[in-house]
């Protein structure tokens, strides 16, 4: 860890957790602004106009060893991550896949134990499975059905965006994070267009209202949220940056009580605040580790 990540920690996940937040908006967007059913065609021009607009300010290119591994990253931080979280959102419930997706910081403790040889704090361990907890409070329905495909989709999505955000870190490449950022969005924007092209019916014509809601999800929900996501990666540890991935639904949760007067019970309430302490918990355990 940088001196300056060191000196400033809570700054930098403050930063990235904006990230997650404003991902935490595209399900209103994408409900109340974008025409229905387009789910790969909504995922592409989310991550597609974003990379080419990077990659083009930019104008630096990857070291030719680096190819196949920025390939990778693309792959599991945007491709396959977004067609398989499609897919898990036509088969499950939200809440259900939202539950699976509390998974992740498990999963990366997991595999920073099985490629770094780091060994989880007993303390981050314990919060983040009370954050899969809450996350079930919160969201998840008595009458959830287990549909397999969406469950092994979902399942397959969490471990793609698990394993991306270790290996994000571990193979970080000497462009600078825009750059890194351009490149992924650009090739995971690649991956999903013969998707989009074979499962989504043409668009319509599309009026203001649609035009400023894929804007809005390729210049806020990608460039930016992308952006600050990849510098949070290359600045705190991998399971705290996951760790933070739990606002998203947490956003979500509030943005539909706020803007569409979903409801709110006393379960729920609680289990936003287990989710949001179990947060805050791996924050201060891994700020503390000796």
């Amino acid at each position: 860890m940088s001196t300056s990540t060191a000196q400033h920690p809570w700054r930098d996940a403050l930063l990235t957790a904006l990230a997650p937040m404003i991902w935490g908006t595209t399900y209103l967007v994408t409900t109340e602004m974008l025409p229905p059913d387009r789910p790969f065609t909504a995922a592409l021009l989310r991550a597609l106009p974003a990379g080419l607009l990077l990659t083009t300010i930019c104008r630096q290119w990857p070291r030719s060893g680096d190819w196949g591994r920025l390939l990778l990253l693309s792959a599991l931080n945007i491709g396959f991550f977004q067609a398989l979280l499609f897919i898990a959102a036509y088969h499950l419930p939200g809440g259900l896949a939202a539950v699976v997706g509390a998974l992740q910081p498990l999963l990366v403790m997991g595999l920073a134990w099985l490629l770094d040889r780091q060994r989880p704090l007993p303390l981050a361990l314990g919060a983040a499975g009370v954050g899969v907890f809450g996350m079930a409070t919160l969201l998840l329905s008595p009458t959830a059905s287990w549909n397999p495909v969406g469950l092994a989709a979902a399942l397959a999505g969490t471990a793609c965006m698990a394993a991306g955000t270790l290996l994000a870190r571990r193979w970080r490449t000497e462009l600078p994070v825009l750059a890194f950022t351009g490149w992924q969005l650009l090739l995971g924007g690649l991956i999903l267009a013969p998707l989009a092209w074979a499962i989504d019916p043409p668009l319509p014509s599309l009026g203001w209202t649609a035009a400023l809601g894929y804007a809005y999800l390729s210049l806020v929900g990608a460039l930016l949220a992308y952006s600050l996501w990849f510098r949070g990666i290359a600045r705190l540890p991998s399971v705290v940056v996951s760790s933070l991935g739990l606002l998203s639904p947490l956003t979500a949760v509030v943005l539909g009580w706020v803007w569409l007067g979903q409801a709110m019970t006393g379960w729920s309430l609680l289990g936003l605040v287990l989710v949001f302490g179990s947060i805050l918990t791996v924050q201060w355990a891994s700020a503390t580790k000796p």
